[in-house]
């Protein structure tokens, strides 16, 4: 008896224009289902490619993974980190965060639920979220925001314009501000009974009275 021999999609080979597109796909997916909840087949469907160009290559969604990770983490912190060890007035840093990071994360809303769910499942990959958006170590980033915040602090503190708080407390603050309302984005929508479009009004608003609350707090 001759035994049917089964059949396989043969691999096809990729050009440099196919892998940005399955790097975009995967981004995308990656970024709204979360690697865990992502299949080689669901970035195949999105890139427009045929699934067995993934399908049998076993380490495909793990490089993408770290691929996309990467990415995000470009995407949420450098220009951060650039304004608050800049020398720029403190109320200045506090306005500019405000707008830099509520205008990125209206663009990519779901980044900081897909940066934490990543985190939370690889925990290492913390410091290479600092590393690679911003090519030093996590302590380093810190020291360096850290000083020139302590400096500014201090400044305003002596002459009575502030109450005293500790720098990490006041970067930690302000980006917590900033970010929580789009990592727990389906959370206040339900709440506050909005669709997206009503979410995205509560941003505005939240754009443009976030900074002032901020210093206001601070202020004796």
């Amino acid at each position: 008896m001759v035994k049917s021999r089964t059949t396989r999609t043969p691999r096809t080979p990729r050009d440099g224009d196919t892998e940005q597109r399955i790097l975009d796909a995967a981004h995308v997916v990656f970024v709204r289902r979360g690697t865990v909840g992502t299949s080689t087949k669901q970035i195949a469907k999105e890139a427009g490619v045929h699934s067995a160009l993934l399908h049998y290559d076993l380490r495909a969604k793990e490089r993408l993974a770290e691929a996309v990770f990467k990415r995000a983490a470009g995407q949420l912190l450098p220009a951060v980190i650039g304004i608050l060890a800049s020398d720029l007035e403190l109320e200045n840093k506090v306005t500019q965060v405000v707008q830099v990071e509520l205008t990125q994360l209206s663009a990519a809303p779901y980044l900081p639920g897909y940066i934490l769910s990543e985190l939370a499942h690889h925990p290492e990959r913390a410091a290479q979220l600092f590393s690679t958006a911003t090519g030093m170590a996590p302590g380093e980033i810190g020291s360096r925001v850290f000083k020139v915040l302590q400096g500014q602090i201090q400044q305003r503190v002596k002459t009575g314009l502030m109450h005293p708080i500790a720098p990490e407390q006041f970067a930690i603050n302000l980006l917590s501000l900033c970010v929580f309302p789009f990592a727990a984005r389906p959370l206040f929508m339900a709440l506050l009974g909005l669709e997206q479009a009503g979410f995205n009004r509560f941003i505005d608003r939240r754009r443009k009275e976030l900074a002032p609350f901020f210093l206001r707090a601070l202020r004796p």
